[in-house]
């Protein structure tokens, strides 16, 4: 059954898509915002739907962020940048 979380989330998927074609000095305002939006639509397809869900979201939003989230972890654990 299709819910307004998974059409959302469906949606978040394509405006990433679309924001990775875009030119690289052109990704960081859509990206942020879509980073923003994340959050709540991790919750609330949490709610809806329950932790397999919001595995396969975040797999989404991982894929999406890996670049600056492989930096995170490297500046946290004290390995060269």
């Amino acid at each position: 059954m299709i819910s307004p979380a998974l059409i959302l989330a469906s949606v978040w998927v394509l405006a990433s898509a679309i924001t990775a074609m875009l030119p690289y000095r052109m990704q960081f305002p859509p990206g942020i915002a879509l980073l923003v939006l994340a959050v709540p639509l991790l919750v609330y397809i949490g709610v809806s739907h329950g932790f397999v869900w919001v595995g396969l979201f975040l797999f989404a939003v991982g894929s999406m962020f890996r670049n600056p989230l492989i930096y995170f972890v490297k500046r946290l654990t004290g390995r060269a940048v």
